[in-house]
């Protein structure tokens, strides 16, 4: 008997080792203990790396931001802040000695200097208005940063006199009399966003884009909106003149002194779209994103090139029908290196500054920031996967070698299954070539059936991609045994221009008709897929084609609705950017109401049949909360099963760690219920 209980321990002990480190399917909890890396700076010798991990915890309900360093060469990465409060925005000095970060601990975010070996950070800003993103000037003598102020104010005396006289005022009540007054996900309380420039050794700050303008713009911006001249003498940045901004896509490039108070000289005269100005090493040229059709916020972002001797301007991506997201200039200047969505992937490329075709230097998985080492020899970027979280990666200048530098989550993600991307093609309605992705659930058996879960994605153009979405991520929706299909239908980014213009005036034609024959494609093509276990699900633009969806012919037996669009005529009336929908509609609804008609899900809610989920939040001012109020009322009313989960403290996105834990467990248990009753 003795013998017989042993053996059953050691049994028991051995099982139950095996299971605590064999691999298992991911869960909110993991998605939540996943670091999240970002805004990957570079040092001036090119020996260190500096980044941003942010970390959540579940059970504060909160999130914290460090940075952290790490040799090129590779090795162990160090922590260079530990402050309880946000650290981030790192940006280091031209001499290399010291990094400037944004810090909130000691309440109103401020510019903190600290040196790359460690030690104590020393507060540079005291600006009641807080600053943001930080620019060194190349000699090293001034820092630029943006703050939220008053425009007619001229010292930071006086905005913080009224930002307190407001505080303490009984009366809460705004007297508002332009457009924007409400953007994204907050007021904007009369202020504007303005470039401050202070010394590098501290003191007080002066506004060097005063007036009554946001600058930056609130809206169609590049990672970087003001830049300092080589000689640390000008800046270049970016605002919007027009008298109704909520109507216009028109930013511009723009030029001052450093010392501000005197001339603003405008150098872009584009009625479309320019922004993230970068100067070359010599100060002779001018380099910046601009799109070319006004009032269109999706239209191709070329590199325009200004050569300020002979005032003349060449778009060097004139023939690469991608749309260019980050550049910058090879440090030998004879290049420019850029990042570019294409078919489902975010790829590094390059271009010739005396002209040329691009080359593509990487084709696998999702870049975003990127940096050139001094010797032009090597380029260190994040890239991440659909079953990689994001992470460190080296390669030579030419795209090859490719070798990973950190390995932040990698004890976590190798206990968790999460398989591969998988492409495929199919012919739409109309010929047609759409492209999509597929995930099989963990543990994926041949021969068993499978559910489907169809995610749509927003945008309209958007793209979905080989990237690991920190909230729509298909790892999660495949955790509970589903296969994850996403279609990049027409108006999807990274195919082409005149692929993303298809979906403008169409929105519930082409790409409702292109995401149907993709599902027909599939019942065709997967014979793991079970035909009677169909759930779509979408946010934003997506959310739209759930709503469209429910009111026509669809296989779906569950629906969720993520801040969709509901009711296209009241949207109007209620979001902050009026440029989107009157180019998407052709105008307004009072001049031009056939589309708004023709497309809005309203019109169809007493064909509304499947189950539905809908989920938005107080503070989404993009789709405002009324949208997903008027859906669930129509569902309702109806009698058509459904739920309404609604977020009284989040935006747009759903973003504090216990929240999404609703929000993860609310669509998917929803998805479980419906897909097997």
């Amino acid at each position: 008997m003795r013998k017989a209980a042993c053996l059953l321990l050691l049994v028991l002990s051995f099982a139950c080792h095996t299971f605590a480190n064999s691999p298992k399917s991911i869960t909110v909890e993991d998605l939540f203990q996943i670091g999240r890396l970002s805004d990957l700076q570079l040092s001036p010798d090119g020996k260190w790396l500096s980044y941003v991990i942010t970390f959540y915890d579940m059970t504060s309900n909160k999130s914290n931001s460090d940075i952290w360093l790490l040799s090129t060469a590779g090795g162990e990465a160090k922590q260079l802040t530990t402050s309880p409060q946000a650290d981030y925005g790192a940006r280091w000095s031209p001499c290399g000695k010291f990094i400037a970060f944004i810090s909130s601990r000691n309440g109103t975010p401020q510019i903190f200097v600290i040196s790359p070996d460690g030690g104590e950070a020393k507060q540079l800003s005291d600006i009641s208005t807080g600053a943001d993103g930080i620019v060194w000037s190349p000699d090293g003598k001034y820092i630029a940063f943006t703050s939220e102020v008053y425009p007619d104010l001229h010292t930071d005396i006086e905005n913080q006199a009224r930002d307190i006289e407001k505080e303490q005022s009984l009366v809460k009540a705004k007297i508002i009399d332009r457009l924007f007054f409400r953007y994204w996900n907050h007021w904007t309380n009369e202020k504007r966003s303005h470039v401050l420039v202070m010394k590098s050794s501290g003191g007080k700050a002066w506004d060097v884009t005063p007036g009554d303008f946001d600058s930056p713009p609130l809206d169609l911006g590049s990672n970087q909106d003001y830049s300092f001249s080589p000689d640390s003498k000008e800046i270049a940045f970016v605002r919007n003149q027009d008298p109704v901004v909520a109507i216009s896509t028109n930013n511009d490039i723009f030029i001052t002194s450093v010392e501000g108070g005197g001339q603003i000289e405008k150098i872009s005269d584009n009625k479309a779209n320019d922004n993230g100005p970068v100067f070359s090493s010599d100060g002779r040229y001018l380099a910046y994103r601009a799109m070319n059709q006004p009032g269109f916020e999706a239209d191709q972002y070329d590199i325009l090139l200004l050569d300020r001797k002979t005032k003349t301007t060449r778009n060097l991506t004139a023939a690469f029908d991608r749309s260019v997201e980050n550049f910058s200039f090879s440090k030998n200047e004879k290049e420019i290196f850029f990042t570019a969505q294409n078919q489902a992937r975010s790829c590094l490329y390059s271009i010739p500054i005396n002209g040329g075709t691009a080359r593509q230097l990487t084709d696998s998985h999702y870049i975003t920031d990127f940096c050139l080492a001094p010797d032009n020899k090597n380029v260190y970027f994040l890239q991440q996967a659909i079953n990689r979280p994001t992470e460190i990666f080296r390669a030579d200048a030419e795209g090859k070698s490719i070798i990973q530098l950190t390995f932040t989550n990698k004890q976590l993600v190798d206990q968790i299954v999460m398989n591969d991307l998988e492409d495929f093609w199919f012919s739409s309605f109309d010929g047609k070539k759409i492209h999509g992705l597929l995930v099989k659930p963990p543990q994926f058996v041949q021969g068993k059936k499978y559910p489907l879960v169809y995610l749509i994605h927003g945008g309209p153009q958007g793209m979905w991609s080989d990237e690991f979405h920190y909230r729509w991520n298909a790892q999660m929706f495949a955790a509970p045994g589903y296969v994850v299909a996403m279609v990049n239908f027409r108006g999807s980014t990274g195919y082409g221009q005149d692929f993303c213009n298809a979906v403008s005036k169409d929105w519930g034609s082409g790409p409702y008709r292109d995401l149907m024959t993709g599902v027909d494609h599939f019942l065709k093509t997967y014979d793991f897929i079970d035909h009677q276990k169909l759930a779509a699900a979408g946010a934003s633009y997506g959310g739209f084609m759930i709503d469209w969806i429910c009111g026509q012919p669809n296989p779906f037996k569950v629906l969720v609705s993520h801040d969709g669009v509901y009711d296209l005529r009241s949207m109007y009336g209620a979001t902050e950017e009026l440029w989107f929908p009157e180019w998407e509609f052709n105008g307004t609804p009072y001049h031009k109401p056939d589309l708004y008609e023709k497309w809005s899900p309203s019109n169809f809610a007493k064909y509304f049949r499947t189950p539905t989920l809908v989920v938005h939040s107080e503070n989404d001012f993009r789709v405002p909360v009324s949208q997903g109020f008027q859906m669930f009322t129509a569902l309702q009313r109806n009698g058509v099963p459904s739920k309404l989960l609604y977020f009284p403290d989040e935006d747009h996105f759903v973003r504090k760690p216990q929240n999404a834990r609703l929000w993860w467990n609310t669509v998917l248990n929803w998805i479980d219920e419906w897909l097997n009753k």
